[in-house]
């Protein structure tokens, strides 16, 4: 396991991050956790006190990757903008399963199934793991139809996101 310090730093307007909180994962530690690796992958670990698992890191070029930091995460280590956390990462090879209600649902919509299994694994796994978090059936429920939606729309996750949001705000 591998640990380092990092500031939390917020995205200003960087397309779909707009508002993000994340750290960053310099290339040298990378490639301590995983040598040579150019693409997204997940890690397990600690942020402060806060157990990591299934996160992935994500490639911001030059060979540098950013650790996104949820409100979830956030909340739990009570530190926001500009503070120091203290990070203990290494590869996370669980494998993944999908949320068992959404595959029921795509079995019906053979369209919204096609363009999903076309999806990256990981990008499948992001999907699955934002319905599985909900927290009340009807937030389950409702996620699966947007997924739907998307899928059959061929949308990825941030259009599927602003299309939403933009349903919401014309309702």
């Amino acid at each position: 396991m591998i640990q380092f310090k990092a500031t939390l730093l917020k995205f200003d307007k960087k397309c779909e991050k707009t508002g993000w909180t994340y750290v960053e994962v310099p290339e040298e530690i990378i490639r301590k956790l995983k040598p040579g690796m150019k693409k997204s992958f997940r890690v397990k670990g600690k942020l402060d006190n806060y157990t990591l698992s299934k996160v992935a890191l994500i490639p911001m070029g030059e060979g540098d990757f950013i650790l996104p930091i949820n409100g979830e995460m956030r909340k739990a280590i009570k530190k926001q903008k500009d503070d120091v956390v203290v990070l203990k990462l290494e590869e996370d090879t669980a494998e993944l399963t999908l949320s068992e209600d959404m595959l029921i649902c795509l079995k019906d919509d053979k369209e919204a199934k096609k363009y999903f299994e076309s999806l990256p694994k990981s990008h499948q796994h992001y999907y699955s793991k934002w319905i599985e978090s909900a927290k009340t059936p009807e937030t389950k429920a409702k996620r699966i139809a947007q997924c739907l939606h998307a899928f059959a729309n061929k949308m990825d996750y941030g259009e599927m996101m602003r299309y939403n949001r933009e349903k919401k705000e014309i309702m």
